[in-house]
C-alpha cells in the first residue's frame, strides 16, 4: 500500500485504473513523503460505478436480510484480524498518534457490528382490523444505490458510519473517499472483497470535486451520505437535494466547552486538553472554545496552559507522542493566519503553537497547541471552524450568560459542561441548542446504536448517522392496505 503508485477504483468487483490521467499525490503529513497518487476520477469513472452499483441493487435487494449481514461478520473479523496494519496506515496518511487512529478503527468497526442487526431494526409493523377485514401494514425496502462522500480525518471511521448500514439494508454504494486520505479505505475495501460481497454492491471511485459532482448529479444515485465543512456540506445538500436526493450532510464545529467554579479541575484540564488537541484539533467534535463561568478561570487557565505546553508533538508512530501533525502545509498557513487575526482583534497568545519545528521530522506539517485568553466572541477567530489545535478562552458571569453564548453560534454540533452541580448540568442539557451535549465529557461521540447528531450550520438535512436514523435513510417506507372478503377464498 505505502508506494507511490497510484491508486485504482474498484467497481464490479474489480479493480481497475481510472480513465482520468490526473493524480493527485497523497503525502505523510509528518514527514512530507509521498506515499501513493490518488486519481483524479471524472464522469466517466462515476458512471461506471453507478452501472455496476445499478445492476447489483436488483438482485442484492432480493438477498434476505439475514444473509445480506453474513459477509458484514466477515469483514467484522477480517477488521479485527488486520486492525494494527490498518491504524497504522491512518496515522502514515492522515498524521494522528497510533492510539487515536487504534481509537479511532475501534469506533468504525462498532458500526459494523450494530449494522448486523438489520433483521431486528429494519421490520416493520401492522395493525389487524383498522376497519372490518382491512389490515395493514409498513415495511421497509432499500432506497437504491447510494453515494458516500468522505472527509479526511477520520479516513476510517466516517465510511464505517455510513457502508455497513446501507449494504445491509439492501443498497448498493459508491464510496469516494478523500483524495488526501484514500489509502485507509483502498484497505478496507481489499476486505470488503475479502469478505464475500457480490461484486458491484460496494463499490469505491478515487477523486476529487469532479466525482463529487457527478455523484450528486447522476439521476440512479437516490441518496448521499456526507461528512465535511460547513461551506461544502451546504453546497452538497443543495445540489443533491435539488437533483431529489434524500441527503444527509454533517457540516463544521465551533464546539464550546463550559467550565463551571465547582469543577474538578485536574479532570477538566485534561479531559480538555485531550479534546481540544487530541487529532490535532481536526475532528468535528474538538473543544475549540472554552467559557469559563466566574471565578473558574483563575485555576483552569494556568492549568490548561501548561497542558498545552507541555504536549510532546511528533510523529504518530513514535512512543510517547501526544499530538501529529494537521493534513498539509496549506491547512498549517490558514490556521497560523487565524492565530494572527486573533491576537491582532485583542486575543493573549499564553501558550503559540506557531512556527513548530520537530526535529527530524522537518517537512511535517506541525503546530503545538496554541492556547488565545480573551477572545473577542465577535471576532473572526470565534466564529470560525479552526479544525486544528487552537483553544480560545472567553468569560461568562452566570451559566445562563454561558448558555447564552453557546447559543449564539451558528453551529450546534457539541457543548459540553463541567461541574459538579446536577442541577447545572440539566439546566445545560434542557437549553443548549447543539445536537450532542456532554457533562464532564470532553468529546460527546455517540455510541454506533446512536444517532450522531448535530443542529444548525453543523448538519443539513434530517436523519444522521449510526443507529436507527440510518435505517431510516436507508429505507424507504411502504403502507399496505390489505382486504380479503371470506367470498373470495378457494374452496380446496
Amino acid at each position: 500500500m505505502i508506494a507511490q503508485d497510484t491508486l485504482k477504483n474498484y467497481i464490479a468487483g474489480q479493480w481497475q485504473s481510472a480513465s482520468a490521467t490526473d493524480a493527485m499525490p497523497v503525502h505523510n503529513p509528518a514527514t512530507g513523503d509521498v506515499i501513493a497518487a490518488a486519481p483524479l476520477s471524472g464522469a466517466a469513472d462515476v458512471e461506471k460505478a453507478v452501472r455496476a452499483a445499478s445492476q447489483a441493487w436488483q438482485t442484492w435487494r432480493r438477498v434476505p436480510p439475514g444473509d445480506r449481514i453474513q459477509p458484514l461478520f466477515r469483514l467484522k473479523v477480517l477488521l479485527d484480524a488486520q486492525f494494527s496494519e490498518i491504524a497504522k496506515l491512518i496515522t502514515q496518511e492522515c498524521g494522528k498518534t497510533l492510539a487515536e487512529a487504534e481509537g479511532e478503527l475501534r469506533r468504525g468497526i462498532e458500526n459494523v457490528e450494530v449494522a448486523t442487526g438489520i433483521p431486528s431494526m429494519m421490520m416493520g409493523s401492522n395493525l389487524e382490523d383498522i376497519a372490518s377485514g382491512i389490515d395493514e401494514l409498513m415495511i421497509r425496502q432499500p432506497v437504491g444505490v447510494v453515494g458516500i462522500i468522505t472527509p479526511f480525518n477520520f479516513p476510517g471511521m466516517i465510511p464505517l458510519w455510513f457502508l455497513p448500514y446501507a449494504v445491509a439494508c439492501g443498497n448498493t454504494v459508491i464510496l469516494k473517499p478523500s483524495e488526501k486520505t484514500p489509502l485507509t479505505m483502498a484497505k478496507v475495501l481489499e476486505l470488503v472483497e475479502a469478505a464475500g460481497f457480490p461484486a458491484g454492491v460496494v463499490n469505491l471511485v478515487h477523486g476529487g470535486k469532479d466525482a463529487v459532482d457527478a455523484i450528486l448529479d447522476h439521476p440512479e444515485i437516490r441518496a448521499i451520505s456526507f461528512v465535511g465543512s460547513t461551506p461544502v456540506a451546504r453546497y452538497v445538500y443543495g445540489r443533491a437535494a435539488n437533483n431529489g436526493k434524500r441527503v444527509q450532510c454533517q457540516g463544521g464545529a465551533k464546539n464550546p466547552i463550559v467550565v463551571l467554579p465547582d469543577a474538578d479541575m485536574d479532570m477538566t484540564t485534561r479531559i480538555v486538553a485531550d479534546s481540544a488537541f487530541g487529532c490535532a484539533g481536526q475532528r468535528c467534535l474538538a473543544s475549540s472554545v472554552v467559557i469559563t463561568v466566574a471565578d473558574a478561570s483563575k485555576t483552569f487557565t494556568q492549568q490548561i496552559s501548561d497542558a498545552a505546553a507541555s504536549r510532546k508533538v511528533g510523529y504518530g508512530l513514535e512512543k510517547g507522542i501526544e499530538m501529529g501533525p494537521v493534513i498539509t502545509a496549506e491547512s498549517r498557513g490558514r490556521i497560523e493566519g487565524l492565530i494572527e487575526k486573533g491576537v491582532a482583534a485583542g486575543a493573549r497568545p499564553l501558550v503559540d503553537g506557531r512556527k513548530t519545528a520537530v526535529p527530524g521530522f522537518e517537512r511535517g506539517n506541525f503546530l503545538r497547541p496554541t492556547v488565545l485568553a480573551d477572545v473577542d466572541p465577535a471576532s473572526e477567530l470565534a466564529k470560525t471552524e479552526v479544525f486544528g489545535p487552537v483553544l480560545s478562552l472567553m468569560r461568562a458571569d452566570d451559566v445562563e450568560s454561558a448558555i447564552a453564548m453557546v447559543n449564539g453560534s451558528n453551529f450546534g454540533n457539541m457543548a459540553c459542561l463541567f461541574t459538579s452541580s446536577g442541577s447545572a448540568a440539566r439546566q445545560f442539557r434542557y437549553e443548549t441548542r447543539v445536537g450532542n451535549v456532554g457533562i464532564n465529557v470532553g468529546v460527546a461521540a455517540p455510541m454506533a446504536y446512536f444517532p450522531f447528531s448535530g443542529w444548525k450550520d453543523s448538519f443539513f438535512g434530517d436523519l444522521h448517522a449510526q443507529g436507527r436514523d440510518a435505517i431510516d435513510f436507508y429505507t424507504e417506507k411502504k403502507v399496505v392496505v390489505e382486504r380479503w372478503p371470506a367470498t373470495w377464498s378457494r374452496k380446496f
